[in-house]
């Protein structure tokens, strides 16, 4: 068998390392979370750990780690039970694991003989080990919501197909994820201890060592495993002299107050920061052989503990900068009123709210239900550019080009973003695929692969057996023609098309800059609907898809912010962009639903009929159409209104527009 990477041998990676060796000496912390690029050994470190973690005593004729006095899936063990010695399992989660086999069900061998027995899964493997998730953003919310509740209780409950069990699984939880593919819920990214960003070293030193270890273990991984051998030796002797002097290690008072004041000041949400930060703090100490906490120690325990637990918004894009933990922890205290940038203004004013000391900074920390009028909150300031004067040409737009930031500074931005997040909460048409009906809801015969089962009942002919419920149900009545198919439940992510006019018509009397805030509104809905967002923009001669679906949100926000206007009002060929983007997309996910929403002046003439036909495509292709019109101004064409009728959609008008005067016919 070929040996695992060493521990001792990755380079480059310090606070990952020390991460892992904090949570190696006392689970307790929480676990790690490792995000960053691709090819910076987060896997690789991970696996590397498991072996140096010290051995765990079991119960001998136990199949996993269950000890004396623990309990195990099959009742409690006996505490005087013959005990071995076993080294500490390393489980790994996929993404595409099912609920079964995280959590365990019947054992189908056993229950074809006619006994109901139950079978194990991971989180029972996983007991006193470490459960290593990889990709851990891209994992199924109903998966994500069973881990967090054994990670925090330290048991798993299985209720599921005539099988009621109960054990133990305390187990040291490891993600590792890339920011690019998805950002992380936010439950589960505070239940994470740890939180640790891997780069790329930059030194050419650095990487060039990387470079020369990597080709040496390639070449013989066996000699090179054992030049290191006595280097993880120490290690893994570090992680057990660590746990013995744990208990001995004190924390001062003044150490302790340094900690819970930087935790307010940096905005972190209730305690947990606190007492991950002091526990750390405990462990570094001890890996150190000292027996009290220093301020070293706090600062570095506070770095890994509280960077990703700040509140930012999730549509911001920027990095949470490091420094603003150190001055929350050189604070003497005596001046609460001063925060660092984007602190939680409730040190010293009494606030819960997390939001900045000046009032305008953003509630980042978005559960899955938070609602998208959110965007009404956000932080972003930046001064739009001057109105201008709208060309009286209807027929050409303006050439120029220019940029408008969000108006989000603006009067009244409730009424400017309220209406288009309605638009996207009309009754919408039944699903095309097997999801869920609603965007979050339950089916008695959905089979969307994003929705768990949660129940069974008589089969009518639908093709989603229930498989387990289906053999019990024939090995109790005896009937060899009983069927039952799945109950399923879940929040189903539906594909959302924005679809923007950038003409040059759309820069005039900041229109586009409403548009920008109408937006990023929508974003936030998407982000907590956890909805696929693609963004199409048209203007001059020509569409292009500026922001492609199952990029990071991030981007999106981005993208939109850096919107320009300019040139004519290609409209036809943005809605066709629009369709074919979404029939690429339903090619390879045929049961998620596709929304699009098309905001548009429709200031161009369309003598040819282009624009009915392209509207009529998307309608077709898309499940919804929903079409913001921002025309205003006392001549109108209202092309905005027969495109929607073209797509059997309704025209709603962008919040904050004057009543229309008079239209102007089409020739």
């Amino acid at each position: 068998m070929t040996p695992g990477y060493p521990f001792s041998a990755i380079v480059g990676q310090q606070a990952l390392l020390e991460a892992l060796l904090v949570n190696a000496v006392s689970p307790q912390v929480g676990g790690v979370l490792v995000r960053g690029e691709r090819g910076t050994a987060k896997s690789t470190a991970v696996r590397a750990l498991a072996p140096l973690l010290p051995a765990v005593l079991v119960a001998a004729d136990q199949p996993f780690c269950f000890g004396p006095g623990d309990l195990a899936p099959d009742g409690p063990v006996d505490p005087t039970v013959v005990t071995q010695p076993r080294p500490a399992p390393l489980v790994e989660l996929p993404v595409g694991a099912t609920i079964d086999r995280l959590v365990g069900a019947l054992d189908l061998g056993r229950a074809l003989a006619g006994e109901r027995a139950f079978e194990a899964g991971l989180l029972a493997r996983a007991h006193q080990g470490v459960l290593y998730v990889d990709e851990v953003n891209l994992l199924p919310d109903h998966l994500v919501d069973v881990l967090l509740d054994a990670a925090a209780m330290g048991v798993c409950h299985v209720e599921r197909d005539a099988v009621s069990v109960r054990h133990d699984s305390r187990f040291l939880l490891v993600g590792t994820m890339n920011a690019e593919e998805g950002e992380l819920r936010p439950q589960l990214l505070d239940r994470f201890g740890l939180g640790v960003e891997v780069r790329a070293p930059t030194d050419p030193e650095t990487r060039a060592e990387i470079v020369r270890r990597r080709l040496a273990y390639e070449a013989d991984p066996v000699a090179f495993a054992l030049a290191y051998v006595e280097a993880d030796a120490d290690v893994a002797a570090r992680i057990v002299a660590a746990r013995k002097r744990l208990p001995r290690v004190r924390l001062p008072e003044r150490e302790l107050a340094r900690i819970v004041r930087a935790c307010a000041q940096v905005g972190v949400d209730g305690m947990r920061g606190d007492l991950v930060t002091a526990r750390a703090a405990r462990v570094l100490a001890a890996l150190e052989g000292c027996d009290e906490v220093s301020a070293e120690h706090v600062r570095r325990a506070a770095h890994l503990a509280l960077v990703h637990r700040r509140r930012r918004d999730p549509l911001d894009g920027s990095a949470t900068d490091p420094a603003d933990v150190d001055r929350a922890l050189d604070e003497d205290g005596e001046r609460p009123e001063e925060l660092p940038p984007g602190g939680n203004a409730r040190a010293g004013s009494g606030d819960q709210t997390g939001g900045a000391a000046n009032g305008s900074g953003p509630s980042s920390d978005l559960p899955a239900s938070v609602s998208a009028s959110a965007s009404r909150d956000h932080p972003d300031a930046a001064d739009a550019p001057s109105e201008t004067r709208e060309a009286p040409n209807l027929a050409a737009d303006a050439p120029s080009e220019t940029r408008e930031a969000p108006d989000l500074a603006a009067p009244a931005p409730r009424e400017r973003l309220d209406a288009p997040e309605r638009a996207l909460s009309v009754a919408l048409p039944a699903p095309r695929g097997r999801g869920a009906g609603a965007r979050a809801g339950a089916s008695a015969r959905a089979a969307g692969r994003a929705c768990a089962p949660i129940d069974s009942v008589p089969s009518t002919g639908d093709d989603d057996l229930a498989l387990v419920a289906t053999l019990r149900e024939r090995l109790l009545t005896g009937d060899p023609q009983a069927l039952r198919c799945n109950v399923r439940a879940g929040r189903e992510g539906a594909l959302l098309c924005l679809v923007v006019d950038a003409s040059g018509s759309m820069g005039a009397r900041r229109r586009m800059a409403r548009v920008k805030g109408a937006l990023l509104g929508l974003l936030r809905d998407a982000y907590a609907r956890r909805d696929r967002v693609a963004i199409v923009s048209f203007r001059d001669a020509r569409a292009q898809v500026v922001h492609p679906p199952g990029a990071p949100l991030q981007d999106a926000a981005r993208a939109v912010r850096d919107l320009r206007t300019g040139g004519r009002t290609p409209l036809a060929a943005g809605l066709d962009t629009a369709a074919e983007l979404i029939r690429r997309e339903r090619s390879r996910d045929p049961s998620r639903r596709a929304l699009a929403v098309v905001l548009t002046d429709g200031r161009a003439l369309d003598r040819s009929g282009a624009v009915a036909r392209a509207a009529a495509a998307l309608g077709r292709m898309a499940d919804a159409v929903h079409v913001i019109d921002t025309e205003e101004g006392p001549a109108r064409l209202g092309l905005a209104r027969t495109l929607a009728a073209a797509a059997g959609a309704q025209a709603v008008p962008l919040p904050g527009m004057p009543s229309p005067r008079r239209s102007v016919g089409l020739a």
